[in-house]
């Protein structure tokens, strides 16, 4: 079977993001929901048992910004960085980081 997990890094500040509210769905919908802990991961987001499809991780960037009072336009440049990625059969383990600011974000297949 394959795993996913996902690790969140605040750009701006130079740290983890730490509560962050991130969501995973799945061929059949939402999987599960989440908070970042201290450490800009997300425990309630980990997988051990995921078939091949199409995912999706939403990241409530926005609002992160917000609870830390960043002032940020409205409406927001990010609100929502949504990365849509697909599992393959025999995949392994996918590590799915988010690197990001107000502005920018980067992403990419971690191990």
């Amino acid at each position: 079977m394959n795993s996913l997990s996902t690790h969140v890094l605040d750009t701006m500040h130079g740290r983890p993001a730490a509560g962050m509210a991130v969501a995973l769905t799945g061929p059949h919908g939402e999987i599960a929901r989440g908070t970042t802990n201290a450490d800009g991961r997300c425990p309630g987001l980990m997988r051990e048992d995921l078939a091949p499809g199409r995912y999706a991780i939403r990241f409530s960037v926005a609002e992160y910004f917000r609870g830390l009072g960043v002032a940020l336009p409205d409406p927001p440049f990010l609100d929502d960085v949504v990365v849509d990625f697909g599992i393959a059969a025999g995949g392994g383990h996918y590590h799915v980081p988010l690197l990001v600011s107000p502005y920018g974000y980067s992403t990419y297949r971690g191990s």
